[in-house]
């Protein structure tokens, strides 16, 4: 952003203590009344310098956004669309060893309950306990073997 910490937080740069025992001319050349008057006219700019701050902060923060959706592979299903749900660890069946599936279902997604987060369902209706994020859902083959090589 431009700015230090110390600055955003009090308004003004630190003096550190070898320019304070140094004499250097930023300290050799400060006197109070001086200082006073320069720390008045940078309170009265306070509220515009964080504004800027901020300003700066958001754009970089559009810019980092802008940057991964252009990268991520972003899916999108409606309600009733028939999915098959990535196997991960925490969902792999005991002692199937490397060999085992790694797609199971089909499911239905029966409900979008975020953004890119569906709620699952079985063919008989009975609902999954856990929502599941787009990334762990494909829609056919195609994704499947796409999944396989990333």
């Amino acid at each position: 952003m431009g700015e230090t910490p110390f600055s955003l937080v009090y308004g003004l740069e630190a003096l550190i203590l070898v320019e304070v025992g140094e004499l250097t001319l930023r300290f050799s050349r400060a006197n109070e009344k001086n200082n006073n008057e320069a720390l008045l006219v940078k309170l009265d700019f306070l509220e515009e310098h964080l504004d800027l701050a901020y300003v700066r902060m958001m754009a970089q923060k559009q810019s980092m956004e802008r940057y991964y959706n252009h990268r991520a592979n972003l899916r999108y299903f409606k309600v009733g669309d028939l999915v098959l749900r990535k196997v991960t660890q925490s969902t792999r069946e005991v002692n199937v060893g490397k060999l085992g599936p790694t797609w199971e279902g089909p499911y239905r997604a029966s409900a979008i309950t975020g953004n890119g987060s569906y709620e699952l369902e079985n063919q008989d209706g009975v609902k999954l306990q856990i929502n599941k994020n787009f990334k762990f859902l494909c829609r056919n083959e195609n994704e499947m073997s796409a999944s396989r090589e990333t």
